[in-house]
């Protein structure tokens, strides 16, 4: 019969190998995972900066539509002062 040994040692050799393929492969998937993972990432970043544009530009439209409206109030407060005036 055989030794033991002769039975371990090869064994061990195959499981080697098979392990060095599954670690490849897990490498690789994990490789693709990742990218997949930054692509989505700058995905939400991109929007995040699109919406803190979206934001700047609201607060920009607010101010300057509240400017114009308190534009046009003084200029109606002022012909109501000249109206008075008139009287």
């Amino acid at each position: 019969m055989s030794e033991p040994v002769d039975f371990i040692v090869p064994m061990l050799r195959e499981m080697r190998a098979e392990n060095i393929a599954l670690h490849e492969k897990t490498r690789t998937d994990l490789t693709k995972d990742i990218a997949r993972l930054d692509k989505r990432i700058e995905k939400i970043e991109g929007s995040l900066v699109s919406f803190r544009q979206a934001q700047t530009a609201d607060t920009l439209m607010s101010k300057l539509v509240t400017g114009e409206f308190e534009e046009r109030i003084e200029i109606l407060e002022a012909k109501v002062r000249q109206l008075e005036m008139a009287k």
